[in-house]
């Protein structure tokens, strides 16, 4: 799965990048350690055909929903499922989007139960873009954006870090997934290798579990224990 990541482009930076419009109002800041149901950009198609940076929950509140409070169990869709879904199988049809983001985090369980966290950044400090849905909920008056990031099975060395990773989309797919297509499975493909080799898997701080903890020290590079270990023993 993906339960949190980092999005910490200004919303000039992502309209620039994105090639769209910002309908942000400046509503868009630096987020080391986004959490389920925190607010952060996301790039969809608007009516006219543009593209347009909004700011959307993370956690898809279906629009037939009673109630947004389940939105943390929604924060992914399982690209396997996505099209035959209820829940997810209109937004995948009709409301696809880009999710922005600098990388994502996922834990190891290692000896001793002690959990390492790592994070997964492009290396050249490139931009990603996580395959997504949206939609639109509306209660007393207020509508509420929400999206959900797909997810599909870990490929190449990520698969060591968890069986899951979220679905990446290359520059050269982006424009594909936002339109309309009638080929909807072939949406749902990884990446290829060689691209997903450009991805460093970077130990980090177990202080990214806390989501009161924010700033660019989450995803600073951390010796892993046996590493330290193996330092110490050089020191006799």
């Amino acid at each position: 799965m993906c339960g949190r990541y980092a999005t910490t482009r200004s919303a000039g930076d992502l309209s620039a990048l994105f090639e769209s419009y910002d309908e942000t109002g400046g509503a868009v800041g630096p987020d080391f350690n986004v959490a389920p149901t925190d607010p952060v950009p996301l790039v969809r198609l608007a009516p006219e055909g543009h593209r347009t940076l909004s700011v959307g929950r993370w956690g898809l509140v279906p629009h037939w929903s009673r109630s947004a409070t389940g939105a943390a169990r929604m924060i992914n869709a399982r690209a396997e499922t996505i099209a035959t879904s209820r829940a997810y199988a209109p937004s995948f049809a009709r409301r696809r989007c880009l999710v922005p983001a600098e990388g994502w985090y996922e834990w190891v369980r290692e000896a001793g139960g002690r959990r390492q966290p790592y994070y997964m950044t492009p290396a050249d400090g490139s931009v990603l873009a996580f395959a997504g849905i949206w939609s639109v909920w509306e209660a007393a008056g207020r509508a509420l954006l929400t999206f959900s990031v797909l997810t599909t099975a870990a490929v190449g060395e990520l698969a060591e870090v968890h069986d899951r990773m979220p679905l990446l989309l290359p520059r050269d797919r982006w424009a594909t997934w936002l339109g309309p297509t009638e080929e909807p499975a072939a949406l749902l493909v990884p990446p290829p290798a060689d691209w997903l080799a450009g991805l460093e898997i970077r130990p980090v701080s177990p202080a990214v579990g806390d989501v009161r903890n924010d700033g660019p020290g989450l995803t600073v590079r951390v010796p892993l224990a046996r590493e330290e270990a193996d330092s110490e023993l050089t020191l006799f």
